[in-house]
């Protein structure tokens, strides 16, 4: 059940925005909680929201298996991270995957997204999350 955006957390937001966003709703995710002057600054696409959006709805297309987990959310005053695992499919390794949303008010106005495949073998023995 979705609460309003002005009755949620920062961390609620941001949670409800990657998880619809994931699962192919990005029109539902920008239009509850993203703001008119939103900004972002992924590599592989120009910086305004419709471009993102349109390429999260296409990747949902293409992935429609997609398993997105969040691990940790992380809040400070204006700032929400999300730390999560992204697979394209039950088969896929996946990235680790660090989300940072920038908001004014209830509403997400900045993006920064980082990614880190996830190797098969790894020298590290707490693994990634």
């Amino acid at each position: 059940m979705l609460l309003q955006p002005e009755i949620m957390t920062k961390k609620e937001i941001a949670q409800d925005f990657l998880k619809l966003a994931a699962s192919g709703h990005s029109h539902e995710a920008f239009r509850l909680y993203v703001s008119k002057n939103f900004k972002h600054h992924n590599a592989y696409f120009k910086g305004d929201a419709q471009t993102l959006m349109l390429a999260m709805e296409e990747s949902s297309r293409t992935n429609p298996n997609k398993i997105f987990k969040i691990h940790h959310i992380l809040e400070d005053e204006k700032l929400v991270a999300v730390h999560s695992h992204l697979k394209q499919n039950s088969k896929d390794i996946g990235f680790a995957v660090v989300h940072i949303l920038k908001f004014k008010g209830d509403k997400i106005v900045e993006l920064w997204d980082l990614g880190q495949p996830i190797p098969t073998e790894t020298i590290n023995e707490n693994g990634m999350f």
